[in-house]
């Protein structure tokens, strides 16, 4: 496991766009597994800002979302589809064909997300996953429990998460109880890895992904049997390393 350490938001958010900026340009037909919430938000800008200099082609890209609100419609304000689209794809040549997200308002849950799964590998697997994690260690929206899924799967998520998330949305209450995610398995088959991480609130989640236990009670800490991770964090995210 590799950890690089900027002083803020702004340097890490540069570091962690120049990884996935190297991977595009070594190969430009790379499969980017992408995520959402603000951890992300600096990288999407820093992507745009180097597709805007004419210094990254995203024209044979194609990018795969790790998850999606249930049962959101893409074109829902608050959906990962639109989140994405607002941040990111629109503002890059990436083409639509070669964007996919879990589809959060599928009729037959169990049916979709096997289909994720198909298409994941019919792409070749992810080159690059882009993580966030949560204060609870989850990533995706894989929380902690007892047992862990292994592929896309629907899950509960923890009031936690919820409370943290309700910031997106006028109450609490407004945020979807349910989520579309990547399970575990499918998260650590990517070629590589790069978790960011930003903020005092995730540096007892750092020290577990790092330090900790290999526990299905902090989802993150199963990044240290993955061979190829790379940490980008913030010194307050790093504080108890």
């Amino acid at each position: 496991m590799r950890i690089l350490i900027g002083k803020d938001y702004e340097e890490i958010s540069k570091k962690a766009a120049l990884m996935v900026a190297a991977q595009v340009m070594l190969k430009p037909n790379s499969v980017l597994g992408l995520a959402t919430g603000s951890t992300p938000l600096g990288l999407y800008r820093e992507l745009i800002a180097m597709y805007q200099r004419g210094e990254l082609d995203f024209s044979a890209v194609r990018t795969i979302n790790l998850d999606e609100y249930y049962p959101l419609a893409p074109d829902h304000p608050q959906s990962y589809h639109y989140f994405m689209n607002d941040h990111l794809f629109k503002q890059i040549n990436v083409k639509p064909e070669n964007i996919h997200l879990p589809k959060g308002n599928a009729d037959a849950v169990k049916a979709e997300c096997d289909a994720y799964e198909t298409m994941i590998s019919q792409v070749g697997g992810i080159d690059l996953q882009v993580l966030g994690i949560g204060v609870n260690g989850h990533i995706g929206f894989n929380e902690p429990h007892p047992f862990l899924h292994a592929q896309t799967h629907l899950v509960d998520l923890t009031a936690e998460t919820i409370q943290v998330n309700s910031r997106f949305f006028a109450s609490a209450e407004e945020v979807p109880r349910q989520a579309v995610t990547m399970g575990m398995g499918t998260i650590l088959k990517a070629r590589r890895i790069l978790l960011i991480a930003s903020g005092r609130s995730k540096a007892e989640a750092i020290k577990k992904t790092v330090n900790g236990l290999v526990t299905t009670e902090c989802p993150s800490s199963f990044l240290q049997t993955h061979p190829a991770v790379t940490l980008v964090l913030d010194q307050e995210a790093a504080a108890l390393l």
